[in-house]
């Protein structure tokens, strides 16, 4: 998502490897010079009333705080977080504190390392932290300030804790309630004091818990597909059988005559059906015949990608090389013997638990979209392209999202725009819910890249890399859309910039980016999905090859590179995974670590195998995330992080035939099952700076944790994922 401009990376961490690219979308790709994403989009829109403590604290007379978030709910709990900073500086009582999804408003609610509305790439406390902090201690000062003149005492000798205001000489006290009022005519400090590190009695312990957990368990959470609207219509859509293809004909008779279908209508990636159920609209489909254009679309099998994938990385072809990472002079440094892996990487589905789905309401210019949006600017922005109106003139209603893992959040908003060109048909402000099966989803595209490495290394005397190539092929995630230039640095993030180039004298690193029909998207820890096996399977081969123990090889090239918190990280979870210690035979411990958002993390994994198939019964984790804030929801990412990606590394894999994608669901495109998901401890790095990202670095470090046991366990290096072959 690039951002307009690139924030302090040391804050950001990798948030800025992928494009918003927002400036060149409204009005079919032309710039408005001197406007901000918020400023494009608040076209014509207008602006909620905010109450005396600003766009995120709301407090009402019953003394409980209402904490607005800018963010997403897609199952990752950022809310428990954020709501812990206002709280904390406000000296609220978490017990009454609340949580309240924002409007869909850039001006107010934008994400500071984007530039727009929207949450992805880890940053939802990343860039709020600072934020949220003065929002809450603003809020404090005015209670502070309104007790001091109600009490006629200086304001320094107020105590706030648990929203009572005390003047502990006097023994008077005051609620919020009690001064809600008054506190609401003090003006807002420009520059309110924040609190010292030492003093915070709520953020890093386990109070800081997920405040959505009873509606989820009870069934009382609103999501998109539970929303009902009085005369709402539901709409299914074929879609082309190969990516790349376009309607050329269709004939519809068969479908308007299923009960229940009200119409059927050609949009710009389909053929919609529009019915008063589900199921009428699930029959309809079926009935339809749509015969497709396929001169444009892709017809090769994933075999003869990876082929031809090789063969650019091998020099042949004449795609584009992109340096990513360059040092030293290679004129001659691979002369001789030379250390060489290749590793072969599948398209991924996102896979999430509920499908893609939205509902449109179109009056004229006017739009109301009530689904979950993971960056409303953008939804905003091409839902106004599609009606031709002003982005202003969109609402978003912003539900709750049964997961996401970055599919939700595409640039093109691309079943948001169906939605609302069907219910543009269909008129009158008519409600339209767009559904999209599980068929629909898995083979719908938007895929994490199918990837390519190939690696060769010149080692020194004592079996350290001395010279380091490096060429990845992949497609990028950016090309095509609006404002995007390559290279694209999601697809070698986690390769460029590594401890171990660093602490290489002669790298040389290039990245090719072909093209085909078949659409890519980030994935959760996009290019780290791949490039930490890549760069951590090599460093444990490298380790073998020069008799060394792993944990040691890796320290030494930190210290080499200077690499104190990838250092620090490893020495917890060995320490706490035991590692060098005996296990039962037939087990191997495996080691990783990679930083990716701004967060360093390791992983040590206990692997045997039963049957040929790895089995994961541990996972040990140290995070170095900055200050922890809720150390509960960290261990949770943590572990549903190395699930994700030790299903991936397992099982996930999308391939084609011809063209045609092969897995449809989960029948055929597996995922982890509850009696196969490890234990998984995690240890938090004790740390004062800046907090960075969480929901997405613990997904790319298990496949090469585990990759790395199976060479302890059997001497043999994975070179393809998954490890379990369909």
């Amino acid at each position: 998502m690039n951002a307009f401009a690139k924030p302090d990376t040391a804050q950001a961490g990798s948030a800025t490897r992928r494009g918003f690219v927002v400036g060149a979308t409204l009005a079919g790709g032309a710039l408005v010079v001197g406007c901000s994403p918020a400023d494009i989009v608040g076209f014509h829109a207008q602006t909620p009333h905010l109450g005396a403590f600003g766009p995120f604290i709301k407090i009402t007379p019953d003394n409980w705080v209402t904490v607005i978030n800018k963010h997403q709910e897609m199952g990752q709990g950022n809310h428990a977080g954020l709501a812990a900073i206002v709280a904390e500086e406000l000296d609220a009582d978490w017990d009454k504190v609340r949580v309240e999804a924002s409007v869909a408003n850039a001006k107010l609610y934008a994400n500071t390392l984007m530039g727009v509305q929207g949450t992805g790439g880890s940053t939802a406390i990343n860039n709020s932290w600072d934020q949220l902090r003065l929002a809450g201690a603003s809020a404090r000062a005015m209670f502070v300030q309104a007790a001091a003149t109600r009490f006629g005492v200086p304001a320094h000798d107020l105590v706030v804790k648990d929203s009572m205001v005390s003047h502990v000489l006097s023994g008077r006290s005051a609620s919020f309630a009690d001064l809600l009022a008054d506190a609401s005519k003090v003006a807002p400090p420009k520059s309110p004091t924040l609190k010292r590190r030492s003093d915070f009695t709520l953020i890093g312990t386990d109070r800081v818990r997920r405040k959505d957990s009873l509606a989820k368990s009870t069934g009382t959470a609103r999501y998109t597909q539970d929303v009902h609207l009085p005369d709402m219509l539901t709409a299914m859509v074929a879609h082309p059988t190969k990516f790349g293809a376009k309607v050329k004909d269709f004939d519809a008779d068969a479908a308007r005559k299923v009960p229940g279908v009200v119409d059927v209508v050609r949009i710009p990636t389909g053929v919609a059906v529009i019915a008063q159920s589900t199921y009428a609209a699930k029959l309809g489909r079926d009935a339809l015949k749509v015969t497709w254009n396929e001169d444009k679309a892709e017809k090769r099998s994933t075999d003869q990608i990876l082929a031809d994938y090789k063969a650019i990385a091998a020099g042949q072809g004449h795609e584009k090389a992109y340096v990513f990472q360059t040092a030293g002079d290679a004129t001659h440094a691979f002369d001789g013997q030379l250390f060489e892996a290749t590793y072969d990487f599948p398209f991924l589905a996102h896979a999430t638990m509920e499908a893609m789905n939205c509902v449109a309401q179109v009056h004229g210019n006017k739009v109301k979209l009530t689904f979950a949006s993971q960056i409303p600017t953008l939804d905003q922005l091409n839902t106004a392209m599609a009606v031709v109106t002003l982005p202003g003139t969109v609402d978003i209603e912003i539900l709750p999202a049964g997961g996401s893992f970055g599919r939700r959040g595409n640039p093109l908003s691309d079943y948001v725009v169906e939605c609302v060109h069907i219910a543009k048909h269909v008129g009158g402000g008519r409600p339209v819910k767009l559904v999209w099966t599980r068929e629909d989803d898995m083979t719908g595209g938007l895929y994490r890249p199918l990837t390519h490495h190939a690696i060769a290394v010149k080692t020194d005397a004592e079996g350290f890399p001395a010279a380091w190539r490096h060429r990845i092929v992949t497609q990028s995630t950016e090309k095509g859309l609006p404002g995007s230039k390559p290279p694209d640095d999601s697809a070698y993030e986690g390769a460029q910039g590594s401890p171990y180039l660093k602490a290489t004298p002669v790298v040389d690193g290039q990245a090719y980016l072909p093209d085909s029909p078949v659409t890519t998207l980030w994935w959760r820890s996009v290019g780290a999905t791949h490039t930490a096996m890549a760069m951590e399977h090599t460093i444990d081969q490298l380790a073998r090859r020069a008799g060394k123990d792993p944990a040691d090889y890796r320290r030494a090239l930190y210290r080499k590179a200077g690499a104190g918190r990838h250092l620090g990280v490893l020495d917890l979870a060995c320490q706490k995974a035991g590692w060098g210690q005996p296990l039962p035979a037939g087990t191997a411990r495996g080691l990783a670590v990679h930083e990716c958002f701004g967060s360093v993390v390791a992983q040590v994994a206990e692997v045997s195998l039963k049957d040929g198939v790895p089995r994961v019964g541990r996972v040990v984790t140290a995070i170095d995330c900055g200050v922890a804030i809720s150390p509960d929801q960290i261990a949770a990412q943590m572990e549903g992080g190395t699930c994700y990606g030790l299903s991936a590394a397992l099982y996930g894999q999308i391939t084609l035939k011809d063209g045609l994608v092969q897995q449809t669901n989960f029948d055929t495109y597996r995922v982890l099952r509850i009696n196969e998901a490890p234990a998984v401890e995690t240890y938090i790095v004790p740390s004062d700076n800046h907090p960075t990202g969480v929901g997405e670095p613990g997904t790319p470090v298990i496949a090469p944790a585990v990759a790395n046991a199976l060479l302890a366990l059997t001497g043999k290096p994975t070179d393809s994922l998954p490890f379990v072959k369909a």
